[in-house]
């Protein structure tokens, strides 16, 4: 799943995990009696399941501040989950988590003049573990490192907490799906807080959408960013950092052959209000509280 930022991927490449199963090929026995006589191995499921897929948008926008709004900007992603543990108690499922996410920028924005891969401005990777309570509640906790193989900016590593519930039991094709999300710099830095403090990131969100029409499925996500004086530049000791809305509309594609996993495309269009350092957080952007980011792609689930 994504979100609308770059774990927006996150992420959210951020927080269902899709089943496939692989199918063994028959074998043929020719009988004594001329009669063939076909014998069908089980279906095996496979341990791991995933998703995948590239996303082109309008701006590179990462925990509200943006890092590059010309071009042509394609975000790669890739999911992984390897489940340990499956049960009917209080705790259901425990997995392990792999997400790798890319932002490759026609511009070559920030490369180093010896970069041997200039378009490739940011890779992340996200192993951890997560953890289903009561079926519906998703604890997760990563390590999420972001790199930057052009040389645009120095690595910076993190630790991430989620928190996601599903709520389609309750209120069915109109749950929220909310989710928390802390991340805590632990040495580099995640935005455009001073180089000198370590900073702390929260975000709270929903994603309500509208009952399925057909192959269609439209949802509303809403995300708030909050952050520290050290995550976001300022004076304060914590501030609002900026808040993201707008309509996500997913449309299966069905023609695909199930053996190739189950496709999907998509397309949104998101507002983005900055608040304070936010606004000016670009140089190659003018000042503006207010900017809109579009986005289309296409993903697959096995």
């Amino acid at each position: 799943m994504l979100t609308l930022n770059n774990y927006n991927f996150r992420l959210t490449f951020c927080t269902g995990i899709a089943m496939a199963g692989l199918l063994v090929p028959a074998h043929l026995f020719a009988g004594t009696d001329s009669k063939e006589t076909q014998v069908v191995q089980p279906v095996n499921q496979s341990a791991i399941t995933g998703d995948l897929g590239v996303n082109f948008v309008s701006q590179h926008v990462s925990r509200g501040k943006i890092n590059e709004n010309q071009g042509v900007i394609a975000q790669p992603y890739a999911d992984l989950y390897l489940p340990l543990y499956e049960g009917s108690g209080a705790i259901n499922k425990i997995a392990l988590d792999l997400g790798l996410w890319s932002s490759l920028t026609s511009r070559h924005t920030g490369a180093t003049p010896d970069s041997t891969v200039k378009p490739w401005n940011e890779f992340d990777y996200l192993p951890g573990v997560s953890v289903t309570f009561v079926k519906n509640l998703i604890f997760t906790a990563s390590y999420y490192e972001f790199d930057s193989p052009n040389g645009a900016f120095d690595p910076s590593r993190n630790l991430n907490i989620s928190l996601d519930y599903n709520d389609a039991n309750v209120l069915g094709a109109f749950a929220l799906h909310p989710h928390l999300t802390y991340l805590k710099e632990l040495s580099g830095k995640a935005n455009n807080g001073p180089a000198n403090k370590k900073g702390d990131y929260y975000e709270v969100g929903v994603a309500p959408g509208l009952p399925a029409f057909g192959p269609v499925i439209v949802s509303f996500p809403v995300t708030a960013g909050f952050g520290s004086a050290g995550f976001y530049a300022g004076d304060e000791n914590s501030e609002f950092g900026y808040l993201s809305a707008g309509p996500n509309v997913v449309v299966s594609l069905p023609f695909v052959p199930a053996r190739l996993g189950r496709w999907t495309a998509n397309l949104g269009a998101y507002y983005y209000y900055l608040h304070g350092s936010l606004s000016t957080a670009n140089a190659i952007r003018p000042s503006n509280n207010n900017d809109w980011v579009f986005n289309g792609g296409v993903g697959m689930t096995f």
